[in-house]
């Protein structure tokens, strides 16, 4: 792998320079203060899930950050990692703590993930422009079906679920905006993918969080 290879996928870049996304850079401070926010939210409520998805919230933000600066194939994996490890372990403990299952059920069903992308992101492939965040359209996909799911067993779950996935539905057309806006907006529509990601993982941080308070007095 080509880990020194520079990467150059945003309208705002315009050079290998280190500031040559400065907006893009910038923004994903909203990961860290959503990350603080949501700390603070379940700091010592016996959570550990829940924490270990405030600290990849903070760790996506810094990641981003490095790929928006240094713009190379290293920090494009230190970008997506983390995004993937807040995926699984959300799934992981949605499955355990609300849908009430036992380890290794919630593990194995948190690994069907994996298909599950193989097989619909080259179908989210075929719409028109939406290009390489189609990697990402399986996620609000699986949000709703999770949603549509949980209505009878916990409807204020899912309720929450379902407005996570508007949000990140939102996010990720800015994100697919970013090139074809290019001539119109030389600066880009992918900063706003930061701002509305960053509020959407804390929202959902929170919506595990009040489920499982809720659980714990039903």
């Amino acid at each position: 792998m080509e880990w020194m290879r520079e990467i150059d996928g945003y309208c705002e870049r315009l050079s290998p320079a280190y500031w040559a996304e400065p907006v893009n850079a910038v923004t994903n401070a909203a990961f860290l203060v959503a990350a603080l926010i949501m700390w603070l939210r379940v700091r010592g409520q016996g959570m550990p899930l829940a924490n270990l998805l405030v600290a990849l919230l903070a760790i996506i933000g810094v990641g981003s950050y490095l790929f928006h600066t240094h713009a190379r194939v290293w920090a494009a994996i230190a970008d997506t990692t983390p995004i993937l490890l807040f995926i699984l372990v959300y799934i992981y403990a949605v499955n355990r703590d609300i849908w009430k299952l036992k380890t290794w059920q919630a593990l194995g069903l948190t690994a069907l993930f994996f298909p599950y992308a193989a097989l619909t992101i080259p179908l989210f492939q075929f719409i028109p422009g939406i290009g390489g965040s189609a990697a990402y359209a399986p996620v609000p996909l699986l949000i709703l079906i999770y949603a549509a799911l949980l209505r009878g067993r916990d409807p204020q779950t899912a309720h929450g679920l379902a407005i996570g996935a508007v949000i990140l539905i939102a996010s990720i057309t800015f994100r697919a905006l970013d090139e074809p806006m290019c001539n119109r907006l030389p600066l880009g529509t992918h900063f706003m993918w930061h701002i509305l990601n960053a509020i959407m993982l804390g929202w959902m941080i929170e919506v595990y969080r009040r489920a499982v308070v809720r659980s714990r007095f039903s």
